[in-house]
């Protein structure tokens, strides 16, 4: 390991870091300096344990052999090619890698560098094919409460996470919400999709009869949702907004940016659930985390209806300069290359019930109030400290981080997705870690 890296910096003043507690972090910063595998090394030589593979993202493990030498190889040999009016072979392979893999009729690939731009993207597709087709009066998107979908515009617009969007202004015009789907009253300590729930699918007709199908244009959910605190989809969800979907000519799109590659010991979500978007959003898991890079897979009716027109005009007014960056289209291929021949998409769904064991195992702990599971994601509801949301979960962050695992928190929720790598010591130790915890804080 480099010297360099043992040292902190002098001055941790100029770095706004994204969402964090800033001044509580530049008074005892917690630095990570290395990773391999399962764990990160902390700058005072320490081991910590992934418990959320990064942020939802490092899906095969840290620093992979395959990736990094990708990654190496092609910096060296093509670093950067411009996306718009030219392209380079690397990027066409991994679009085909990733429609051979997606569900199916999710045929073609539009590359971007975030979850948040692929969710824009999938927006802007939506209400442009609508308009393609001579649809024009589809301008409305309906999102969910609870819902996270990037943080940018379009994003927060549709989200439904009130303090991502509170400060912001009036975001974007002509968005409704869906409820969400947290019924804790009669789904608490539920293992796998609730049983109590489906039904809420019918509001989509509610906000439909409101406005007219006429003039809606797409829904955006989360399968599962993972920001907000993991809200696993009741039984028979899904399916019934496909349907209302399909009844009104609405597109459905999928956010799986946490939920692709793995996660739900599926490749995707839609297959998981059986149930196919018209539009996919991912990023996160694509390159392992590694390089930024999301793509955005919709069905070939959808691409084909921009496909008109004089040849030798631009079809499509959006894009971004590092769309398909060759050396993110390399760690990409590698990704998918090492999740192939690790059996890594489908792994979760062999760990999944000693995961849930393990989970529930906490149900008697203090603090306490509700447990989740599905795949290889678990969130540990805890009861907030009155008058002072969030403390409760941030200390048992900062604990779990004192005992070597690192743990992810929102709201007063403990949100856990290791590396599709983990051991079942892993997940021992994960779970004995959160006994200790939460035996200790207040």
């Amino acid at each position: 390991m480099s010297n360099r890296l043992n040292v902190k910096p002098n001055d941790l003043s100029a770095f706004w870091m994204p969402f964090t507690a800033n001044r509580q972090f530049k008074q005892a910063p917690r630095m990570l300096v290395a990773a391999k595998d399962m764990h990160y090394t902390a700058d005072d030589g320490r081991r910590i344990l992934d418990g959320t593979a990064g942020l939802w993202c490092v899906n095969a493990g840290h620093c992979r052999p395959r990736i990094t030498e990708a990654i190496q190889k092609q910096v060296a040999e093509l670093d950067y090619a411009p996306a718009f009016q030219m392209g380079h072979p690397i990027v066409f392979e991994f679009a085909n890698r990733l429609v051979d893999m997606a569900p199916a009729g999710l045929e073609h690939v539009f590359f971007t560098n975030s979850g948040s731009e692929s969710v824009e993207t999938a927006l802007k597709i939506a209400l442009a094919y609508h308009r393609a087709r001579g649809d024009g009066a589809r301008f409305r998107l309906i999102g969910r409460e609870r819902g996270y979908h990037g943080v940018n515009f379009g994003g927060i617009s549709v989200g439904g996470i009130v303090a991502n969007r509170k400060m912001f202004g009036t975001l974007l015009t002509g968005v409704d919400h869906l409820p969400h789907t947290h019924l804790p009253g009669r789904n608490a300590f539920t293992r796998g999709e609730p049983e109590h729930g489906a039904e809420l699918a019918d509001e989509l007709e509610r906000i439909v009869a409101l406005h007219d199908a006429s003039t809606v244009a797409a829904v955006i959910v989360e399968p599962v949702a993972g920001s907000t605190g993991v809200l696993i989809p009741p039984k028979g969800y899904l399916k019934r907004l496909r349907e209302i979907c399909d009844k009104h000519g609405i597109l459905l799109i999928f956010d799986e940016v946490i939920t692709g590659f793995g996660r739900l010991g599926a490749p995707f979500a839609a297959d998981y659930f059986d149930v196919v978007p018209d539009i996919m959003t991912t990023a996160k898991g694509v390159t392992n985390g590694v390089i930024p890079m999301g793509a955005v897979l919709v069905k070939k009716e959808i691409h084909d209806a921009f496909m008109n027109g004089p040849e030798h005009l631009i079809e499509f007014f959006h894009g971004y300069t590092y769309s398909g960056n060759p050396i993110a289209s390399a760690a990409g291929l590698a990704t998918l290359e090492t999740y192939k021949e690790e059996g890594l998409l489908t792994r979760g769904a062999e760990l999944a019930p000693y995961w849930e064991e393990a989970l529930h195992s906490l149900k008697d702990a203090p603090h306490v109030i509700d447990i989740r599971n599905i795949g290889l994601v678990g969130a540990i509801e805890l009861e907030p400290i009155a008058g002072q949301p969030t403390r409760r979960a941030f200390s048992a962050f900062l604990k779990a981080f004192e005992k070597g695992v690192l743990i992810r928190t929102t709201g007063d929720i403990i949100a856990l997705s290791p590396p599709l790598i983990v051991e079942k010591s892993h997940i021992d130790m994960i779970v004995d870690c959160l006994k200790g915890v939460l035996d200790e804080i207040e």
